[in-house]
């Protein structure tokens, strides 16, 4: 039993510490898939509170982890994890039978996993976790209890310091299809062999008082202008396999709403501002400018994307300044603003503002 337990205490700790740790190295990608429940709960109030639960619940989950490995405090551990695991597979099961929400973010960007390989995951935790609660008395901590509270403290520590650094500069392991090296035209092209959903066209008409239901293909032989158009529905008719571009839905238009994105690729060398909005400004104004006044010395053009035009066109009238959907930007650009130094549509390199040194080294020496 001893060994068993051994075993089980090795598989949950890696698993949490392994979850908490690729979260942590976004921990935004994560605030934005709980943003994503609760917009379907209605809880909108909760949007500006994602961010700080994702922190917590990544230090949370890594903490706990490593305590369950060295066995401190198991007794409380035990029934923290067992909690944990609930909330955990409620989510998972909600996104699987509900249809809502196609993936939990359980390990995040880097590793995704269908919303059924998800609850899978979760109903084996529990299960063992489960195991793990009966037969805590049987468990002694592994280390002398000033070691492990010093290991618990480091790991406490070093999860929040990683927070913090990938927050202010962009994710240490990019998972994203707008990471460094790829080509935006490539991911938005859909992948080879992927079969869409199909969808049939239901309609509701009334006709003398009548409700009539019928598809496309089955219209009533005396249709005519006594049907009265009611309400149009789609309805799934054959699933696809689930494979789609990674990029579906990134355009740049100007500030009349031409569509620039082909003309935007067909540059050789540039830059581009990624900024979302312009909510802090005051704490980047400078390092931007520093970066253009630079890229624009060494002849290197630079557009600003964003979706908030009418500011931008405030604060930088003098640049060329293109719209992009917000979501897109919180994707591609994690800090904002970030900035690319693309290639046609490659994305050469990818930087945080903050990281102004490397993004003036990198003007100095772009070929």
């Amino acid at each position: 039993m001893k060994n068993f337990l051994l075993i089980v205490r090795w598989i949950v700790g890696l698993l949490f510490i392994f979850s908490g740790l690729v979260k942590a190295n976004d921990p935004l990608g994560l605030s934005y898939k709980m943003q994503e429940f609760f917009e379907v709960w209605g809880w909108n109030a909760l949007h500006d509170y994602t961010l700080a639960f994702s922190l917590l619940m990544n230090v949370f989950e890594v903490v706990t982890g490593v305590a369950v490995i060295i066995g401190w405090q198991i007794r409380t551990i035990s029934w923290l994890l067992l909690a944990l695991i609930i909330f955990f597979t409620f989510l998972t099961g909600y996104a699987l039978f509900s249809g809502k929400i196609k993936t939990c973010g359980c390990f995040g960007d880097c590793l995704p996993l269908t919303a059924a390989q998800s609850f899978t995951k979760d109903l084996v935790l529990l299960l063992l976790i489960i195991i793990l609660c009966i037969y805590r008395n049987n468990i002694q901590v592994a280390i002398s209890n000033p070691f492990a509270i010093a290991i618990i403290l480091i790991s406490l520590n070093g999860t929040g310091w990683l927070q913090s650094y990938v927050l202010r500069r962009l994710p240490i392991v990019d998972c994203l299809p707008y990471k460094k090296g790829n080509n935006i035209l490539d991911q938005m092209k859909t992948p080879e062999g992927a079969i869409a959903d199909s969808f049939a066209l239901n309609f509701i008409y009334k006709k003398n008082g009548q409700e009539l239901k019928f598809d496309q293909a089955h219209f009533p032989a005396d249709f005519d202008s006594t049907y009265i158009y009611v309400d149009r529905t789609d309805v799934l008719a054959k699933k696809g396999n689930g494979l789609k571009a990674a990029i579906a839905d990134f355009s740049l238009q100007t500030i009349s709403g031409t569509d620039s994105t082909a003309a935007v690729f067909d540059n050789k060398q540039y830059l581009l501002i990624l900024a979302k909005d312009f909510n802090e400004w005051a704490s980047w104004q400078q390092s931007i400018e520093t970066i253009i006044k630079a890229a624009q010395l060494n002849h290197i053009s630079v557009i600003l994307v964003t979706a908030d035009a009418s500011t931008a066109q405030q604060h930088y009238a003098n640049l060329p300044i293109l719209r992009c959907d917000a979501t897109v930007l919180k994707t591609a650009a994690r800090v904002n603003p970030t900035i690319f130094f693309m290639q046609k549509a490659n994305i050469a390199f990818k930087y945080s503002y903050t990281d102004a040194n490397k993004i003036m080294q990198q003007i100095l020496n772009w070929k």
